[in-house]
């Protein structure tokens, strides 16, 4: 049986919560309730969402630097270009280069997409790594399991 957009995005923010370590003020990645949250700080970021679709977490550098995971799909906007993909039958890649992160801001994670395209995504370095990194992994899990 598929799962609601609302129980996968319940799901995913449960595994971050459960995997990061509060407080959650980080720099560049947040993760949210309600899609209101996301439109209220990134009102630049326009990301089209299906009904009932609900963004789970984020990493933000600026609006041409940023990757945006939803309960359907996984966008990324590298150096102005934007790609995206859904996550159904997404498989897991990379989870990030984290040598030396301590003088790294970011790294990328790497997903393959269903089509066989990759499909990079932001991840803040530090405590912050866990949002994306958990709600990727949570995502896919859900559809693969």
């Amino acid at each position: 049986m598929e799962k609601s957009d609302k129980s996968i995005h319940n799901i995913c923010l449960a595994s971050i919560k459960r995997h990061t370590i509060d407080p959650y003020d980080f720099k560049w990645t947040r993760f949210y309730e309600e899609n209101i949250g996301f439109n209220n700080s990134f009102p630049e970021i326009e990301i089209e969402l299906l009904e009932n679709e609900l963004v789970i977490c984020s990493t933000v550098i600026d609006k041409d630097n940023f990757s945006v995971l939803t309960s359907q799909k996984l966008t990324t906007k590298e150096s102005g270009v934007l790609l995206s993909g859904k996550m159904n039958s997404a498989t897991d890649r990379l989870y990030g280069d984290f040598k030396g992160y301590q003088s790294k801001l970011f790294t990328f994670g790497l997903v393959q997409l269903n089509n066989g395209n990759e499909l990079k995504y932001f991840i803040e370095t530090g405590r912050a790594s866990m949002v994306m990194i958990y709600g990727v992994r949570t995502r896919i899990g859900m559809t693969n399991a």
